[in-house]
């Protein structure tokens, strides 16, 4: 495990410890091509699955403990909750039929298996795979959310980007605060605390076990890779100033926009890839102010 900083807060243990983690995912293939936009159709579908079905194994133990005195403080579900917007997003990319179209790959089926496990044995471990995912999304939506308003031709009424549309969020910044707020508000023991972050090294763990996956499908995939051009320049660029790459330092300015995504000739692979990696930028999310 990273080295942890003195402050007993659960939010501050979780950044320390998981920083190590998160740096994996910086390097690993699938993040690079991502950095530089580079992916594949049969890539980005597979993702969207994998979300599904992890999301679907989350929800259903946090609804099933969410009355534990470790979940009730974040306990989310009108704000959070994602199974609904994935399997609309599923069938806009699948059709009607899509949950016959659909199953889990053997990563993702680890890591559904240990959600269950956790949540039914140890329900406070679930708090390390809340962390993973939810304020990734939520960072990530709001990148993909620029991105659609000003570069991507979907449809206005969102089709194909439910993932990212928290509803119940009206500021992404505020809410964050609150949920770290909510974080260090889980009364354990320094004990519990440090397996609770165990637990989430171990979620990038099987983050990382889905991305291998991916990889392999990219490689052995036939399909011809979509790409666009990445900078790190200054400039307004296709965000307005107001994104910036997920995996960009914490502190990058806000003037350092993600220009290099005025070129995205692909809706749907950006769409998935930034969906399969929104849980790799918690660290840096709840690091900001």
């Amino acid at each position: 495990m990273e080295k942890l900083s003195g402050s007993a807060d659960l939010s501050e243990m979780l950044l320390a410890g998981t920083k190590e983690s998160h740096t994996k995912t910086e390097i690993s293939q699938l993040g690079r091509d991502f950095y530089k936009g580079i992916v594949k159709k049969d890539v980005l579908k597979k993702g969207i699955e994998a979300l599904y079905f992890i999301y679907s194994a989350m929800e259903d133990e946090l609804e099933r403990n969410k009355d534990h005195p470790y979940i009730a403080p974040i306990y989310f579900p009108t704000e959070l909750y994602r199974r609904e917007a994935l399997a609309q997003d599923l069938q806009y990319f699948y059709g009607v039929d899509w949950e016959s179209l659909i199953s889990p790959s053997p990563a993702t089926t680890l890591w559904v298996k240990r959600i269950h496990e956790v949540g039914k044995k140890d329900p406070g471990m679930l708090v390390a795979h809340c962390y993973v995912r939810y304020i990734g999304d939520l960072s990530g939506g709001h990148l993909l959310n620029n991105v659609a308003k000003k570069v991507l031709r979907l449809p206005a009424t969102g089709e194909g980007l439910r993932f990212y549309q928290f509803e119940g969020i009206t500021s992404h910044k505020g809410f964050k605060q609150l949920y770290r707020s909510k974080l260090n508000e889980v009364d354990v023991e320094m004990e519990t605390k440090l397996s609770i972050v165990d637990e989430a090294i171990r979620a990038y763990d099987y983050s990382l076990l889905v991305t291998a996956e991916l990889e392999e499908i990219g490689k052995t995939s036939k399909e011809e890779a979509t790409g666009f051009g990445h900078s790190h320049g200054a400039g307004a660029g296709a965000m307005g100033g107001e994104g910036k790459c997920p995996f960009s330092s914490g502190n990058t300015a806000a003037g350092e926009s993600a220009t290099y995504l005025s070129h995205i000739p692909n809706q749907l692979a950006v769409a998935a890839l930034v969906a399969i990696l929104a849980g790799f930028t918690a660290w840096y999310s709840l690091r900001a102010p």
